[in-house]
């Protein structure tokens, strides 16, 4: 009688969880606390993992954390880009730009904070990876602010005098100051007010 070929089983486990999924969860929680103060059975509750499939899935709660930052600043840049990008007006997008982080340092969400600027200011000076991830972001910005300007300058939209490098420059420490400032609740039309005038200085 032949004998029958093994059966071959499959290799582990497939994941029956949405990755993606589990890695929103965790940026919120580490937007939340921190990186720091986010402990595993915070990542564990929040993800609705196990430990071994955590593990498994992401290495650990360093390689998480990249993870989820990686999330927060595609979410941004893919913002921006819908705001700055060459389809549009490029005055009317450097506005809504601007409006969009008036928005988001205003009442709850500016509160909350930046999880970026925060990640800035906890990890950056002793993290390389999170360091390259947030010089990048800044430059990614800048970048998109420059081309905007570039592109009213052209447009004849400029201000006279006005270098679209330097203004979008301002512009990168204006935002991101704004989430800092935003923490303290200041009044959304006040932010408004302030980007206002900041952006009349380099628009007609």
């Amino acid at each position: 009688m032949p004998s029958q070929a093994p059966v071959q089983l499959p290799r582990g486990r497939p994941r029956s969880f949405d990755v993606d999924a589990a890695v929103a969860r965790a940026m919120n929680e580490f937007w939340s606390r921190g990186y720091h103060a986010t402990a595993l059975p915070d990542l564990l509750r929040a993800t609705r993992l196990s430990r071994g499939s955590l593990y498994a899935a992401f290495g650990d709660k360093h390689s998480l954390f990249l993870r989820a930052l990686d999330r927060y600043i595609a979410d941004a840049v893919t913002r921006m880009d819908v705001e700055l990008g060459p389809g549009g007006e490029p005055a009317d997008g450097l506005r809504a730009f601007l409006s969009g982080y008036v928005e988001r340092t205003s009442g709850a969400n500016g509160r909350r904070g930046c999880l970026l600027v925060a990640t800035a200011m906890e990890l950056a000076g002793q993290d390389a990876e999170v360091a390259r991830r947030v010089a990048g972001f800044f430059k990614a910005m800048e970048a998109r602010l420059a081309g905007a300007l570039s592109r009213a300058k052209a447009a004849g939209q400029l201000a006279d005098g006005v270098d679209p490098s330097s203004a979008a420059r301002i512009l990168v420490c204006f935002v991101e100051g704004l989430r800092v400032v935003g923490k303290t609740a200041p009044a959304r039309t006040t932010s408004q007010a302030t980007a206002d005038a900041l952006l009349h200085r380099f628009i007609r």
